[in-house]
């Protein structure tokens, strides 16, 4: 279910398909229930200012995600 936008153009490298055994059930139960939830990337946007910061941060998941981004 990965968008057609995300697979080439995270910068990490973060993203794989649904088919690929590389794809944690974690992440497929995550991407599963948000992609129901959260608006289709159409077009790529620009890359936050600190995106390379973030790339391999450990635990970003378990202490920032929000099931609401960019609200408040």
């Amino acid at each position: 279910m990965s968008s057609q936008i995300c697979v080439p153009e995270c910068p990490a490298e973060a993203i794989f398909p649904d088919t690929d055994p590389a794809a944690e059930p974690r992440w497929l139960e995550l991407n599963l229930k948000y992609a129901a939830q959260w608006p289709n990337l159409a077009s790529k946007g620009v890359p936050p200012a600190d995106a390379d910061l973030w790339n391999g941060v450990p635990n970003k998941l378990a202490e920032f995600f929000s099931p609401k981004p960019n609200e408040g």
